[in-house]
């Protein structure tokens, strides 16, 4: 879970976020440590960086007080939790099942109450899965709304900041804290579509349909048609994600063969096949995806179950390929538009951990984690 629980990480200014704990996945530049990415190769070749990500800075001078590094998904490309090399983090909602990724490490030590604060990424899901397997609450937060200078790139495109936390209102401390007070939004209706909602498994879809009679009760519902390809986005979403991320770290993988896991190593030479006209192809629908999606969310709250499975045994690995699809099938509507999207812990009947996610318009992450605090 731990890559460097040290005391000798940056020290805090005084701030709105004293007495927070934060732990910072393996996937931002910290001032003097290395950054590793989930890869013991990548860590042995990278050198101390001379500052720190523009984001871990703004957390710090917000007052939360590092207290470690924790592993992930190597080069952030899996959405398990599973890391060959440093094995997987425990998932204390579900501790015989995997804890999602790719910030899995962040995610369990806000679980275990050894942080209270996880910093990650989320490029497809990387946070709002590992919120829903462990029981937490995780904001993605509007693409280009927060540098993603500092943060180990896999698809610019789709590369967002996010963070977890244990309960929403520390969720909207910190992000009252971190984001500039110019954005806001009104959020206005709350939209639902019955199709979206039964692209989970059953138990996942009563959830979220327990969830909104029970407490999705302060602000008028519309109805929506699901007529979406979801499937077609997300191939088109897999597509960009892997040739930009071969053309980011194609060469330094050819340069040290063999330093990836069995999993992520044929993730990485499937990416390597796409063509840059499949590329632009997929570039081309992803702007009419981006375009469809935020007229659909318009200015209301969209609501879909943030995972399409509850997490999967650990002793069932070949179950992972086809729930990650699942699951990517839901995350890809606020990645492939931008927009901000707060996943909210549920328990199915049978009390596995899931979750709820709401997707509000461009700018609104504050107005989505306030709303979370009245739920």
């Amino acid at each position: 879970m731990w890559r460097h629980p040290d005391a000798t990480l940056p020290v805090p200014a005084a701030g709105p976020l004293v007495g927070l704990r934060l732990a910072i996945t393996d996937l931002f530049e910290v001032a003097a440590q290395r950054l590793g990415a989930g890869s013991p190769g990548f860590l042995a070749d990278a050198t101390p960086a001379a500052e720190s990500a523009p984001i871990v800075d703004r957390l710090l001078a917000a007052g939360a007080t590092p207290v470690g590094i924790t592993h992930c998904d190597e080069f952030s490309y899996a959405l398990t939790g599973v890391n060959p090399h440093y094995g997987s983090p425990p998932n204390p909602a579900a501790p015989d099942r995997i804890g999602g990724g790719s910030s899995s490490g962040a995610a369990a030590a806000v679980a275990l109450n050894q942080a209270d604060v996880g910093l990650g990424p989320d490029t497809a899901g990387s946070i709002r899965v590992p919120a829903a397997y462990q029981g937490l609450y995780g904001l993605r937060t509007t693409h280009g709304g927060l540098s993603t200078e500092g943060m180990f790139p896999v698809t610019p495109d789709l590369d967002a900041v996010g963070w977890l936390t244990r309960d929403a209102f520390t969720l909207a401390r910190v992000t009252d804290a971190v984001l500039r007070s110019e954005h806001s939004a009104q959020l206005n209706r709350v939209a639902i579509s019955a199709g979206l909602l039964a692209a989970a498994d059953d138990d996942i879809t009563d959830a979220v349909w327990g969830f909104l009679d029970s407490r999705m009760l302060g602000l008028p519902r519309r109805e929506i048609d699901h007529d979406l390809p979801l499937d077609r986005w997300r191939q088109v979403m897999m597509t960009i994600q892997g040739f930009e991320a071969w053309r980011l770290h194609g060469d330094w993988l050819g340069a040290h063969p063999g330093v990836l896991g069995p999993e992520i190593a044929g993730r990485f030479r499937s990416a390597a096949a796409i063509s840059p006209e499949e590329y632009a192809a997929a570039r081309a629908e992803a702007e009419s995806a981006r375009t469809a999606i935020r007229a659909l969310v318009g200015t209301d709250v969209l609501v879909v179950p943030t995972v399409a499975t509850v997490p999967p045994l650990r002793a069932t690995p070949g179950a992972y390929a086809a729930v990650r699809i699942g699951t990517l099938n839901l995350t890809c509507l606020a990645s492939l538009a931008g927009l901000p999207a707060v996943s909210i812990p549920l328990r199915t009947a049978d009390g596995m951990p899931t979750g709820v996610c709401l997707i509000g318009p461009p700018h609104s992450d504050r107005e989505l984690v306030a709303l979370t605090t009245v739920l």
